[in-house]
């Protein structure tokens, strides 16, 4: 009995997953301003800048996260579970950086609908991720279990609608667009917003796993 209160006990993983969820939903709002604002440089530099911050903020949530399940011998979910979610979680943040980089990148010069349609399916994506997260803690009640697995079942139905617009988008893109390097530029854009949502139906999978196992 001595030896088990002196052992590390659970630490903080519920909290820092909130506060990774909240980065991921800050950039996520930040770069649907800079899609909203794209032909104003002024306010696309200083939305990626957005961007830039709360993917840096994400990645320092992730590193505490790792190393905290390095020092904690007692953890509330199994820590296989804790690991790839939160990692998980950072690629969803990374992706949303990826797609800011890469429109600067390419020199992308105007945003088509596709591209707006797409953003804004990201964000409700992640808007309904942080719910999610923000239920784990709370999963031993059935109500709130229940809830957290139909957030999970609406991310699932948002990335359903993020491939048909791509789909639509692509074929769209081969049949009417002449230009070999704006189709090369906009196929790239279209591929990573929708690898935002793929990524955030990941997690959501991963949060239907925890739920199922610990409520």
């Amino acid at each position: 009995m001595f030896f088990g209160k002196l052992l590390p006990r659970e630490g903080n993983f519920f909290e820092m997953f909130n506060q990774h969820a909240d980065h991921i939903v800050e950039a996520a709002q930040a770069f649907s301003k800079l899609v909203a604002n794209y032909n104003d440089p002024h306010l696309r530099e200083q939305y990626n800048r957005d961007v830039d911050n709360a993917e840096r903020a994400a990645d320092r949530v992730t590193h505490e996260v790792n190393r905290t399940l390095h020092k904690t011998f007692i953890t509330p979910i199994d820590r296989e579970q804790i690991h790839n979610l939160i990692n998980t979680m950072d690629d969803v943040a990374d992706l949303i950086q990826d797609s800011a980089e890469t429109m600067a990148l390419y020199d992308v010069r105007h945003m088509t609908e596709e591209i707006v349609r797409l953003t804004d399916i990201s964000v409700k994506c992640c808007e309904r991720l942080k719910d999610a997260v923000k239920m784990l803690d709370k999963i031993a009640d059935h109500d709130v279990a229940e809830a957290a697995l139909k957030t999970c079942e609406e991310i699932d139905r948002l990335e359903s609608d993020a491939d048909r617009v791509m789909r639509a988008a692509m074929s769209k893109l081969f049949r009417h667009e002449p230009d070999v390097r704006e189709l090369i530029k906009l196929k790239a854009i279209y591929e990573l917003l929708e690898t935002i949502t793929d990524k955030c139906e990941d997690v959501a999978n991963l949060i239907e796993g925890i739920v199922l196992e610990n409520s």
